[in-house]
């Protein structure tokens, strides 16, 4: 049974992931997925904050454009191909919810569903959105990160609830 919990209780397992195998980001109606390994989690304007970023020509940018809420998932350590199949196949061409066979959840404060098969989950309302400037980026990471120039859109979600089971499997 999923029971919430504190804005930072689980934020310790969710970097672990995001350094690891990647979390799931949650979009739109009707939903879309994606892996996502570089993101953020602060406070910022005296508020909890879960930072996104998604590039243009993600199938994700245009449901996160198109919506007001976004869910980020953890998934269980068996999920792993699940989670790779999500960062190389876009939304666009194959439903990625059926074919990795997810159960996907109505959001308990916001719109945006989450994963029922996840062990913790985010639900964020985004408050602030930016394009990422290139003329203040060092020049390592834009050679490195964006060779097409295909900068992303940064996405600042505050965090209205967290979610995870009792025990955590």
């Amino acid at each position: 049974m999923r029971k919430e919990r504190g804005i930072f209780d689980k934020f310790h397992k969710t970097i672990d992931e995001l350094n690891g195998k990647g979390i799931l980001l949650v979009a739109g109606d009707p939903p879309n997925l994606m892996t996502i390994g570089w993101s953020t989690i602060g406070t910022i304007w005296h508020r909890s904050i879960f930072t996104v970023m998604v590039r243009p020509t993600r199938y994700t940018f245009e449901k996160m454009e198109a919506s007001r809420t976004f869910s980020v998932c953890i998934m269980p350590p068996d999920y792993k191909k699940q989670v790779a199949f999500c960062g190389v196949k876009s939304g666009r061409d194959v439903d990625k919810i059926a074919h990795c066979g997810f159960t996907m959840e109505k959001g308990i404060r916001i719109e945006t569903p989450w994963i029922g098969e996840s062990l913790i989950h985010y639900e964020c309302r985004i408050i602030h959105k930016h394009r990422l400037d290139p003329s203040t980026l060092e020049e390592e990471i834009d050679r490195q990160c964006y060779p097409k120039k295909d900068y992303h859109m940064v996405y600042y979600g505050e965090i209205v609830g967290v979610y995870s089971e009792e025990e955590e499997r």
